[in-house]
């Protein structure tokens, strides 16, 4: 019996592959080899670098908003952001952690989404305002 004949002829791409599964984290595809599959929104077992980046970046910028915002706030400064303001109303200073934990489901979220399409484009735009954000604060710490 020749190799052919023993294969199955069944094609396990019918079903896509889910968001999480073991791949997730031990799998090897890092890319999305066919051009047919690329024009299509797929998930992969491994992130590239540029991914990991913006990813941590936003992360670490949001940190710095949370530190750079406690201190402003420690001023007399006002947060404009009404979630926010109303977050740090309820839980004074321990807002933060509802911050850090916020943006960082949504970061792992995004992640596993990043070869779909237009979520580079989203990081990369989260990554400018959050860019803004933490330069205005700075401008408001410095002038003061």
């Amino acid at each position: 019996m020749t190799e052919f004949t023993k294969r199955s002829l069944s094609d396990r791409r019918k079903q896509p592959t889910p968001a999480l599964s073991w791949y997730t984290l031990f799998g090897r595809r890092q890319t999305i080899r066919r051009k047919s599959d690329q024009l299509k929104s797929c998930y992969v077992d491994r992130h590239s670098s540029s991914t990991f980046f913006l990813l941590a970046l936003i992360i670490g910028l949001n940190v710095l908003d949370a530190l750079f915002t406690m201190m402003i706030l420690e001023l007399k400064g006002v947060e404009l952001n009404p979630v926010v303001r109303a977050v740090i109303t309820s839980h004074g200073d321990d807002f933060w952690i509802w911050k850090f934990f916020l943006v960082s489901t949504c970061s792992i979220i995004l992640c596993l989404h990043s070869k779909f399409r237009l979520v580079k484009t989203a990081l990369l735009g989260i990554c400018v305002i959050l860019v803004a954000v933490v330069v205005y604060q700075i401008t408001l710490l410095v002038n003061h």
